[in-house]
């Protein structure tokens, strides 16, 4: 059941990143960079994420002093499968124009990319590793999430700008709400998955016992 929920924060993830690019709006500083390298260096927007994991998981095994997490290649793999499959998915079905319907498109995707990291950051498997990353400055600061996250959306912008990514009102609603929206879904998802995995786990041992 924990993996189950992994994989479906992931697709949440994913759906979310998706809107966000689709609005027109300008994305989230790490995916602005994603989208900026796809179109001036090539490949595809989830291929740009599997590499850039590399990049990051070699920095978060520096800044924890021990042994790089490889199991979040996994993750990054499946988000940039997730992303890439979204994309061609909704890509001709998400297409607003009018100035209304972007910002209802990406105010979706905000809110949905929040609610996807915060359900499989709670199952604990191989995050990914901008979201270690968010973690470990967490810890290594010992602020709260939205400090952290803010503080690497900055970073992100900055390359994002250079890779001539989609930067608009959208990236900036990203740095100034993304954390706050991260930190109000985590403890709602980890109630909620909590409850459900013990749940899962008493019940079969409460049927042998009533069966006895």
């Amino acid at each position: 059941m924990k993996y189950a929920f992994y994989v479906l924060g992931i697709l949440i993830l994913t759906l979310g990143i998706s809107f966000t690019i689709l609005s027109d709006l300008g994305t989230s500083p790490f995916d602005a960079l994603l989208v900026g390298l796809s179109k001036n260096v090539g490949l595809t927007v989830g291929s740009w994420e599997i590499i850039l994991a590399f990049i990051l998981i070699g920095c978060n095994a520096l800044l924890k002093r021990q042994r790089p997490e490889v199991l979040g290649l996994v993750t990054a793999f499946i988000t940039g499968i997730g992303i890439d499959m979204w994309l061609f998915l909704l890509n001709n079905v998400v297409s607003p124009e009018l100035w209304f319907g972007k910002m209802v498109c990406f105010g979706i995707g905000l809110v949905v990319i929040g609610l996807g990291t915060a359900t499989y950051l709670h199952t604990n498997f191989a995050p990914i590793p901008v979201d270690r990353l968010t973690l470990i400055i967490q810890e290594l600061t010992r602020t709260n999430v939205f400090f952290s996250r803010t503080l690497i959306y900055l970073v992100f912008l900055i390359l994002a700008l250079i890779f001539k990514g989609p930067i608009g009102i959208g990236t900036v609603l990203t740095v100034c709400l993304g954390g706050i929206i991260l930190n109000y879904f985590m403890p709602v998802t980890g109630k909620v998955i909590d409850h459900v995995l013990t749940h899962s786990s008493t019940s079969p041992h409460y049927d042998k016992e009533k069966n006895h």
